[in-house]
């Protein structure tokens, strides 16, 4: 082929011997040129028809190999001009050419000539290549162009520039040989953030990339980085706050010049959530850390180390350490923390004490020496053993640092709890030391000299065999030598003797023949505290086992009071959590049944009913199966160990909480019957009701469950346990769920037939005579279950109930007998309705009463649970809570049972030493008899009975009450003329509020869920917060909920003028959250965040906050406006400086109520894109996206109210729920689209939506595509209504960011109509018409919109009905 060629390119060596004589001296006339040219391309011409079409590149290469050969200038421009024209002629495709040329390794910046003609011939050329060649070649000149050293002769710069003017006219949005945005894309892969562009370039770069800024800033959140979550509220799972695990810096979308600081990796963030209690999921969650892969991850290391630093500064200040401050909570947090992420291997242990070391050198701070040591110890006394001593020993670095006394650090006094801390530093030391002498290691380090007493002090006490329980002695043994099997078997020996209780002495516990070993005081707190982790597990494991193996030997003996509370507080430690909440539900529980040892299996599930805390949902989901499957079994079909698991699965499910619905439920989808009840109506009632609640927000905007996970599970409900609800309960469901259970309506049983089968079966009974064949027929399986409602007939007719009626009950069981309560509930509603009323009223109620109280048929919470769980229509409805408040209220039993409780006890039970004693003596004042024991002495002749009792340690009908109470409320709010009944329960039985696990939780989601139903029912809105909260006021530091301004205003009934607050009322509400307080201590009084209900102060915080607001006499349209006010009107209250704090503040409290609250966020977006700073088209308003920078505007004081607005909006919307998030299409498609017709409204209206364009394609795909859609039609009408338009190059790149990054080819169909009706101007520089884009030219591609891989994890949510 070369030979061919030079043939080819013959005519060019044809010259006359006189033109070669004298050189350079002759030259040719344009025509002869032309001829040869001319020749030379036939030739060519006749050559590339021949060859084969994979030739055809190496053929080019070989061309430009030879240009690239010659020496003669002339020569090679003309034949430069022979490859033009060969172009030019369509003869050489163009992108080949270009692509060989500059590829070419001859092409080299020092051949200034050859450099020059090549980039003028590629500059005359590159107008033929497509879009996607003119990207691959820009990458490549700008490679080229690198090679250029940075001090060249000033001669030949005019040359290279030839290679600028190819970049130039590439970038000349007017050319339109590439889209800008690939354009973009490309150049930032080579200059990313903060790289300078090659000098020959200049500012042509720089600039380029600068007309990128607009789209930026359209896709970013204002403010973002001075946004915090609520750590586990349910807003904070989502992913809005997921940072890089390597750099910590937000997963920005496209290769766009954002704004410096969001490239800054966010470590206020991260450290915000840090210290936070209760937060690790969370951080496993922003950095995408998955415990089963082990990947360290030095960015957190870093911020834990900053926050050891931070507490030590900390301490400096703080005069008293053991008095519960803010100080002790934070260490204690502290050591939490490091367990975790060093135990997981997210942080190294020897790299973070090195750090630290670096961190406190020359600070000289000292005085929380002893805590910093403290969380070590937890560290290293558990993992040493399994550890190289030499991964310890920078430790000793650490205490030549902190501990630099020349004479003996004196013993502590060590009646105090304070003292263990100051014995850490000693404890390391024993531990390294015993490591060193077991590894026989050369590194023994002497005991230093500082630390001699210490150490003596703890030798002696070891030798002392009598070790009291009064001091912490016992404790310090105990840390010391948690790693010496010999030494520490004394210690622990007296602390696991003391809770056992040694069998010589027995106690009773409640009902008959229940028995327990003695001991009944529990190991305190402050002493479980001061104990290490290493000990604590030891202690948890030795409890464990002991359990299990009393389980194994089905002993008769009760475990001990003591022991069953100490277990219980133990489990509240995070840090051990394997052996602890992990091992309860996985091993004991398993291992507990599986032996059949029905009473410890009771003990276990009323600790989780009575005395846990903060126990994370997967736990909390796998236990309710775990209650289903043991409802099944046949052994627990007996009374008291059928009400403890329906009891407690009523608890579990009543408890959860709204972050938990979706991620945990549908991960039992394949099987949603673990997590369902297989006979239980009630249950799976509040199981449905439950998800009905927190599924509010997530069935905003959307109009059918059709293909949603929650559809399954509800289905499955219905197949198990077919009920109704009635209207006025369904009025209270989202519309979705209102036409589901009307599709699945279920035929009731009229009220007629009822009465006609109880008529029936009754005149069975009284003809029947054989006593065998009476209890056959009536405790037949499969025989209707209306064996109450005829006990009621007996008792109503005759007074008494004979023998044969006590056997029945016995045969039917605990299981079955939940069926007949559920009639009887029915039949009882019937009786009352028709009943004449007076006389026969209260007779009915007496009867009533005494099945419960006299007779112990059935027991008031199941009863009541019944009633309230029955779908009763209008006036039945209301009978049926009219019995319930007879039941209630009318006879003193329930009443005086609630007072005395409510007075004699207080809830918080880790702080108690004598619990066990005052439960004894209630339940010899009010006996609970689960047997029907009344029923036995009553009947002729009385029988005998003595069943055996299953332990009792925590329980009674009041706290079993509870969450029937609960559902009670709920149910009568649903029903407009029963407030009055609900006043008076909460008058008489709002006092038991301060036993509930989750007050302020149940106040809030009530509020939430009713809102609609409570709007113009003040007096009862007032009356239920006050009732909850006046029955905690006892146990509760003042300012620890409600202000002080409401408490004084809002609290009064005054209808006649109702109070309305003012705008500094609203500001300093804002003003109690911690993100916004900042400061510490903060406004809410300190407590112990393990027993509390809220896991942390800001979530607590923001509840009470809320609770606050939607308890006010105004509706929630004006509150929310107020809210809006706080920023968005001048207020002296709030700072200039602070302003995106309280934006983020009023994000947090907006969101977290219910609709009406937030929507008015719209109608301020309507008020601004009307007003005539968006709609005028002249530019009085100067360039719109520095008045839409928020950031800049403000420090400058130059802002305006459009751009408050803005920065408000994207603060809310930040912190808003996915289904909150759902309304922004048709708010944007029905509202804002008839409005929007000048260009500033349309860049305010994408820059409003375009950063949460991410989220949608996450977690709800269907509406990032309307959103898409709705972009270009708004582009539309602006294109219509505007003569001129002066920002087209911004609109399209971020309508082609838009593309690119979400929607792909996915609503190309719709776009590509509208875009053909646009000025051509628009139409050229759009993504379909310009580039008639296909996704191999995607900078990266979304081909469609399925959501992105991210790192770690995800768990993101399917998208609803697309």
């Amino acid at each position: 082929a070369p030979c061919s060629l030079m043939v080819c390119f013959s005519c060019l060596q044809k010259t006359e011997v006189i033109e070669e004589a004298f050189a350079g001296m002759f030259m040719d006339t344009a025509e002869s040129e032309r001829m040869k040219l001319v020749s030379c391309l036939g030739a060519f011409r006749q050559y590339w028809s021949t060859l084969p079409q994979e030739s055809h590149e190496q053929c080019v290469q070989w061309i430009v190999r030879f240009i690239h050969g010659q020496h003669s200038p002339k020569r090679i421009s003309f034949l430069y001009d022979c490859l033009a024209m060969a172009v030019e002629t369509s003869l050489l495709p163009p992108r080949m050419v270009c692509q060989t040329l500059v590829s070419s390794d001859t092409l080299e910046w020092d051949r200034t000539q050859l450099w020059s003609l090549t980039f003028k011939l590629i500059r005359k050329i590159i107008g033929g290549v497509d879009y996607k060649g003119v990207r691959d070649l820009l990458k490549a000149v700008l490679d080229k162009i690198q090679t250029i050293p940075n001090f060249v002769s000033s001669a030949v710069v005019q040359q290279l520039l030839a290679a600028r003017e190819v970049v130039e006219y590439i970038l000349d949005r007017n050319a339109c040989l590439l889209p800008a945005y690939f354009a973009v894309t490309e150049i930032r892969k080579l200059y990313p953030e903060g790289a300078l562009s090659h000098w020959l370039l200049g500012s042509l770069i720089s600039d380029f990339v600068d007309s990128f800024r607009p789209t930026a800033r359209i896709n970013s959140i204002c403010g973002r980085c001075s946004l915090l979550p609520v750590v586990n509220n349910s807003g904070a799972i989502c992913n809005s706050w997921k940072l890089d695990p390597t750099t910590l810096r937000f997963p920005l979308r496209g290769m766009l010049p954002y704004d410096k600081d969001l490239f800054d990796p966010q470590t206020g963030l991260l450290r915000y959530v840090l210290e936070q209690p209760y937060s690790r999921d969370m951080v496993c969650n922003m950095l995408g850390l998955n415990k089963q892969h082990k990947q360290r991850c030095p960015v957190l290391e870093d911020q834990l180390v900053d926050l050891v630093v931070y507490a030590m500064e900390r301490s400096e200040t703080e005069e008293q350490f053991d008095d519960g401050g803010t100080s002790q909570l934070l260490w204690q947090h502290l050591s939490s923390q490091l367990i975790f992420f060093v135990l997981f291997q997210f942080a190294s242990f020897p790299h973070m004490v090195l750090s630290l070391h670096q961190k406190l050198a020359g600070r000289g701070l000292i005085k929380g020496r002893d805590h910093l040591m403290w969380v070590l110890l937890q560290f290293i006394s558990g993992s040493i053993q399994k550890n190289a001593l030499a991964d310890f020993l920078p430790v000793m670095k650490l205490f030549d640092l902190l501990y630099p006394e020349k004479e003996c650090i004196p013993v502590p006094d060590i009646n105090k709890p304070q003292s263990t801390h100051a014995f850490a530093m000693t404890c390391i030391w024993i531990h390294l030391n015993r490591k060193a002498q077991s590894d026989n290691s050369k590194l023994q380090i002497p005991i230093p000299h500082s630390l001699k007493l210490h150490h003596e002090f703890l030798q002696q006490s070891l030798r002392n065999k009598s070790l009291p329980m009064t001091d912490y002695k016992i404790a310090l043994l105990c840390n010391a030598y948690s790693t010496n099997s010999e030494c520490f078997t004394l210690p622990m020996g007296v602390l696991v003797e003391t809770i056992y209780g040694n069998g010589s002495m027995r106690i009773t516990l409640p009902g008959t023949n229940c028995m327990a070993s003695g001991s009944v005081t529990p190991l305190p707190m402050n002493l479980l505290d001061s104990l290490t982790v290493h000990a604590k597990m030891s202690l948890i494991h030795s409890i464990a086992t002991r359990v299990i193996k009393l389980a194994h030997a089905k002993s008769s003996l009760a475990l001990a009071p003591a022991l069953v509370e100490t277990y219980s507080r133990l489990l509240v430690y995070m840090e051990i959590e394997s052996l602890g909440i992990k091992g309860f539900i996985s091993q004991l529980l398993p291992n507990v049944f599986k032996s059949h040892a029905w009473g410890i299996l009771h003990t276990l599930l009323e600790m989780f009913s009575y005395r846990m805390h903060h126990i994370q949902p997967h736990y909390r989901v796998q236990l309710l199966s775990h209650l289903h499957s043991l409802a099944a079994v046949p052994q627990t079909n007996q009374n008291q160990l059928h009400l403890c698991v329906e009891s407690t699965a009523l608890r579990l499910i009543t408890a959860l909480g709204s972050s938990e619905v979706q991620p945990q439920f549908t991960r039992f989808l394949s099987d949603p019957k673990t997590v369902l009840s297989a006979e239980s109506e009630e249950l799976n009632r509040a199981l449905s009701k439950y998800l009905i609640k927190h599924l509010h927000d997530f069935f905003t905007g959307s109009d059918s469950i059709q293909g949603t996970w929650c559809k399954d599970i509800l289905q499955t409900i219905m197949n198990f346990t077919p009920h109704n609800w009635a209207s006025h309960t369904l009025s209270c469901f989202p519309a979705p769920l209102q036409a589901f259970f009307k599709q699945n309506n279920v035929p009731q049983e009229s009220r007629f037939n009822l009465k006609k089968n109880v008529e029936e079966e009754y005149r069975k009974w009284k003809s029947m005579t054989n006593e065998n064949d009476i209890i056959t027929h009536f405790s037949m399986q499969g025989s209707p279950p209306l064996f109450l409602c005829l006990l009621w007939k007996m008792l109503l007719e005759t007074d008494h109930i004979n023998q044969i009626g006590f056997r029945v009950l016995e045969r039917i069981g605990a299981r079955a007998l939940v069926a007949h309560v559920r009639t009887f509930a029915d039949f009882l509603v019937y009786e009352f309705s028709t009943s004449a009323g007076g006389q026969q009223l209260n007779k009915c109620i007496e009867i009533l009463n005494d099945m419960v109280w006299k007779y112990n048929i059935v027991t008031l919470d199941r009863l009541i649970l019944c009633l309230a769980m029955r779908s009763h229509e209008g006036n039945e409805a209301q009978v049926c809570y009219f019995i319930i408040q007879l039941l209630l209220l009318k006879p003193n039993d329930f009443r005086n049972r609630v007072s005395d409780f409510v007075k004699e006890n207080a809830p918080e039970h880790w702080l108690q030493s004598d619990w066990h004693t005052k439960h004894m003596s209630y339940h010899k004042k009010y006996p609970e008899k689960l047997y029907f024991e009344g029923l036995a002495e009553q009947v002729n002749p009385p029988v005998q009975l003595q069943p055996q009792y299953l332990p009792i340690y925590f329980g009674n009908v009041c706290l079993r009450f509870l969450p029937v109470f609960d559902i009670v409320i709920h149910r009568f709010l649903e029903l407009l003329p029963v407030s009055k009944s609900l006043e008076t329960l909460l008058d008489h039985l709002g006092g038991l509020y301060k036993f509930h696990d989750r007050p302020v939780t149940y106040l809030y989601n009530t509020l939430h869920y009713y809102e609609r139903h409570l709007r113009d029912r003040t007096n009862l809105k007032r009356k239920l917060v006050h009732a909850i909260m006046s029955s905690l006021k006892d146990n509760r530091t003042p300012g620890w909920c409600l202000s002080e301004t409401y408490l004084k205003f809002g609290m009064n009934p005054r209808e006649d003028n109702v109070w309305v607050p003012d705008d500094t009322y609203y500001c300093k509400l804002i003003g109690r959250l911690p993100p916004m307080a900042g400061k510490s201590p903060g406004p809410f009084p300190n407590c112990d965040w393990r027993f509390n209900e809220f896991p942390n102060p800001a979530a607590h915080a923001l509840h009470v906050t809320c609770v606050e607001l939607m308890a006010l006499a105004v509706p929630g349209k004006d509150v929310g406006n107020a809210l809006l006010n706080v920023v968005l009107k001048s207020q002296p209250m709030v700072p200039r400086e602070n302003i995106t704090a309280w934006m983020n503040a009023i994000g947090l409290v907006i969101t977290a109520l219910p609709e009406p609250y937030w929507i008015v966020l719209h109608d301020r977006i309507v008020s601004v894109l009307s007003s005539p700073v968006l709609t005028s088209e002249t530019d009085t308003v100067g360039y719109p996206f520095q008045l839409l920078d928020f950031t800049a505007c403000h420090q400058s004081y130059s802002e305006m109210y459009c751009s408050y607005v803005l920065a408000l909006a994207h603060a809310v919307w930040h912190h808003s729920s996915i289904g909150q998030l759902s309304l922004i299409p048709k708010f944007l498609s029905e509202v804002l689209k008839p409005i929007v017709k000048t260009e500033f409204q349309l860049l305010y209206v994408y820059h409003l939506v375009g950063p949460f364009l991410q989220r949608f394609q996450q977690e709800r795909t269907r509406c990032m595509l309307e959103i898409g859609v709705a972009f270009y039609e708004m582009l539309q009408a602006v294109d219509q209504h505007c003569s001129h338009l002066s920002y087209t190059d911004p609109i399209c790149d971020f309508l082609y960011h838009v593309k690119y990054m979400f929607t792909g080819d996915s609503v190309k169909d719709q776009v590509e109509k509208i875009i053909c009706t646009l000025r051509p101007a628009v139409k050229l520089r759009l993504p379909s018409a310009a580039t008639n884009a296909t996704n191999a030219a995607q900078p990266n591609p979304v081909s469609s919109p399925i959501p992105q891989n991210n790192p770690g994890p995800s768990n993101v949510p399917l998208p609803v009905a697309q």
